[in-house]
């Protein structure tokens, strides 16, 4: 009688999988932590505006509720199913972008970069799909190529399979940030499934020799007093921002102006003075210098806190995902948020040049979130998948 009980109770732990409510915490915390600031953020604009001081917070409330229960679904659906449509994916990840030119797209702030949803109120950012589209489809390209993903044959492949979608994305949409996002996953998870790294080193500092050439030139043409472009205007900016500072280093000095008065511990929650028309886009890209401004350095240090152990829990998972292709997922969702969030905290601090980057779960943004919570739903089932005994 012993002995069964010890066989059902090992039967039992056997069948037990892995949840992770660490990462399920830190997400909700985050969704929670953003609709605050957003509406702290906007609610000057939103009443200034549409007379409804909570408009941009119900907008992505909305936004919110919908991606969690996107989530919900995916995690609870076994991440293999997904792998039939990965190729369907990629073609209408390609097919969306364009739409964007037709009566479909909606223009905001002079970009065109959305596209209408009947019926909800909603419009939906090509380029979002475009970054699930890309993992995914990247996550099955490593599978099938298996060893040959190291030659170099495989890596021209991996490298080049993304490019249709990251120049659509430029060209069309004229979205650079979104464009760099989804080669930056598709480096990394080539990066992540080739161990030899000589490749990547070789790209990293042709990479890196091109941009400062760029920017000597762009620099050399400014300093001669030449026409600057739309691009090269954010160059000079960004490296001195107040030669520009009623041009293209606007933003970026009200940005700075709101980090500086923030201090260490801020004015207080719903104090900024930034985001009074200082400021603008204050609740999309530029919401992290508002929380630095109202939270301090403290706010700031804590949020960033949570990305990292955000990033940490995904690579618990990755590392022990039960085969290359859930861990290869993982890998891509971490890839995009970590790229996502460092370059976002880097444009706020003018560590780079500006470009339109939204700060994962905290941003407004409907597009956004609603393809983050997805991502995190694949996490979520591929954790699912891992048992207890293999941890």
């Amino acid at each position: 009688m012993a002995t069964k009980r010890i066989a059902k109770r090992r039967k039992k732990e056997e069948s037990e999988y892995f949840f992770d409510y660490s990462l399920l915490f830190i997400v909700l915390f985050l969704l929670g932590f953003g609709l605050v600031m957003i509406y702290s953020a906007s609610s000057y604009e939103a009443f200034q505006d549409f007379k409804d001081a909570a408009y941009y917070l119900k907008k992505q409330l909305l936004a919110v509720i919908i991606g969690l229960v996107m989530m919900i679904f995916v995690a609870n659906i076994p991440y293999h199913f997904w792998e039939r449509f990965a190729l369907l994916g990629y073609l209408v990840s390609m097919a969306l972008v364009p739409l964007v030119k037709t009566p479909l797209g909606v223009e905001s702030h002079g970009a065109r970069r959305w596209i209408k949803i009947p019926g909800i109120g909603l419009n939906l950012q090509p380029a979002e799909v475009a970054k699930l589209g890309m993992i995914l489809f990247l996550a099955v390209l490593v599978c099938k190529m298996g060893k040959s993903v190291r030659t170099m044959k495989g890596f021209i492949i991996m490298v080049l399979v993304p490019m249709p979608v990251v120049l659509e994305v430029y060209v069309i949409t004229k979205n650079l940030s979104s464009a760099i996002i989804i080669l930056g996953i598709s480096v990394l998870m080539v990066f992540v499934a080739s161990p030899d790294y000589k490749k990547f080193v070789i790209m990293g500092v042709t990479g890196a020799v091109l941009v400062a050439v760029v920017v000597f030139v762009i620099v050399s043409a400014y300093a001669s007093g030449e026409q600057m472009a739309f691009r090269s205007e954010r160059i000079v900016a960004w490296l001195d921002p107040e030669s520009q500072a009623q041009g293209k280093g606007f933003q970026t000095i009200q940005a700075l102006y709101a980090i500086g008065s923030g201090g260490i511990l801020g004015k207080g929650l719903g104090q900024s003075m930034q985001k009074l028309s200082f400021l603008p886009e204050a609740q999309n890209d530029m919401i992290f210098s508002i929380i630095c401004e109202e939270l301090g350095l403290f706010g700031a240090i804590a949020v960033i806190l949570m990305f990292i152990m955000l990033l940490w829990r995904m690579m618990v998972i990755a590392n022990n995902a039960t085969d290359l292709f859930g861990a290869m997922l993982v890998v891509g969702v971490m890839g995009h948020i970590a790229i996502q969030s460092i370059l976002n905290i880097a444009v706020v601090t003018n560590t780079i040049p500006n470009t339109g980057i939204s700060l994962p779960f905290i941003s407004y943004g409907g597009s956004s979130v609603m393809f983050l919570l997805i991502e995190i739903g694949l996490v979520l089932s591929v954790a699912k998948r891992i048992q207890l005994k293999e941890l």
